[in-house]
């Protein structure tokens, strides 16, 4: 025998195959070392990905929405069905000085995230007393009891029919007038002001309290042992992410010049938590993800059938059972060396 084994001779290892995974981990290097910068070049081209402009603001709105549920649900474990109030009185919040008071869009948009701050120190301060689903339930009774409250307080809000007259039919920034009315040009303003909420969300999560969040959402009793106080960390993050949800809904009511009750309805909660699980739960950009996908989704099966709910729905217990954690966390997951 003269083979290299008989001869005492290592056989030379075979060269590794460079699989798909192998060719995508630099991209995906990048895009971990440089979440914001990927995630704004990839927002910067979206209007040009979707069949018209307005659907890619949709997108835009509700990913920045996700992406601020995601800080309690994904980063925190906390689950929340009560983000729909957030989302609503920061739109309403927003709505009303403008509609009712005349007041500048600019000063209108701090008014908003106003009102949904107050309001999830308020939310926040009675639900971190509890955990698991019991937190859950709490915040969907509170978001009913502002559900109810805006739904009669027809002078300010509307009613059923909606808080009408919030138009910003033109923006001054810098000397240029910018017409509003231009879906484009309304997605790259809106798009300029979420790029500035998408940097201190990285922040945010690269700061020591970031860590601090992941540590009481994998342990939180060890968490407790180390020292940290769990209990305003936990409301502190609620309030962080109602700061941003109401930002997103504030956007939402400049993008639709009106203020739909339905924005506070416990479906609007419902359908963030599913596009947060979508896109992936605990990621950077899985919020955006998830709301082009079920927005896209909702937009294509609309044309097809009136039983859009139950084609999305199928879909979406499809790829929760082959990607439990979410499209983007599965791939990030899947290249991972």
């Amino acid at each position: 025998m003269t083979s290299d084994a008989y001869l005492g001779k290592r056989a030379p290892a075979s060269r590794p195959r460079a699989t798909g995974a192998r060719r995508a981990l630099p991209l995906i290097a990048f895009i971990a070392r440089h979440r914001v910068l990927s995630a704004l070049v990839a927002l910067a081209i979206l209007p040009w990905l979707t069949p018209y402009q307005a659907l890619a603001v949709n997108i835009l709105i509700f990913g920045l929405y996700a992406m601020g549920f995601n800080l309690i649900f994904g980063y925190a474990g906390m689950l929340s069905f009560g983000h729909a109030a957030l989302f609503g009185l920061g739109a309403y919040g927003c709505g009303i000085p403008i509609a009712k008071f005349g007041v500048p869009w600019f000063l209108a948009i701090p008014c908003g995230i106003a009102v949904a701050g107050v309001a999830s120190v308020i939310i926040g301060w009675f639900a971190i007393r509890s955990r698991g689903i019991y937190f859950a339930m709490i915040t969907l009774a509170l978001s009913q009891v502002v559900y109810y409250s805006a739904y009669q307080w027809t002078s300010m809000t509307g009613g059923e029919d909606g808080l009408r007259g919030v138009t910003v039919p033109r923006i001054s920034l810098f000397g240029l007038e910018l017409n509003m009315l231009n879906p484009t040009v309304k997605y790259y303003v809106l798009f300029a002001m979420a790029a500035v909420a998408i940097w201190l969300f990285s922040r945010i999560l690269a700061s020591p309290f970031g860590a601090t969040l992941e540590a009481i959402r994998e342990n939180e009793k060890r968490a407790l042992a180390c020292g940290y106080d769990v209990a305003r960390t936990r409301w502190l993050a609620f309030i962080l992410s109602g700061l941003f949800s109401g930002f997103a809904g504030t956007l939402y009511a400049i993008h639709l010049s009106v203020v739909p009750i339905e924005t506070l309805h416990y479906f609007n909660s419902a359908t963030i938590l599913m596009m947060t699980l979508l896109g992936g739960m605990g990621t950077f950009f899985g919020g955006f993800v998830g709301a082009f996908v079920y927005i896209m989704l909702q937009d294509v099966v609309t044309v097809i059938t009136v039983h859009w709910q139950l084609v999305v729905g199928t879909l979406f217990v499809v790829l929760i059972l082959f990607f439990p954690r979410g499209i983007w966390g599965s791939l990030l997951n899947w290249v991972k060396p």
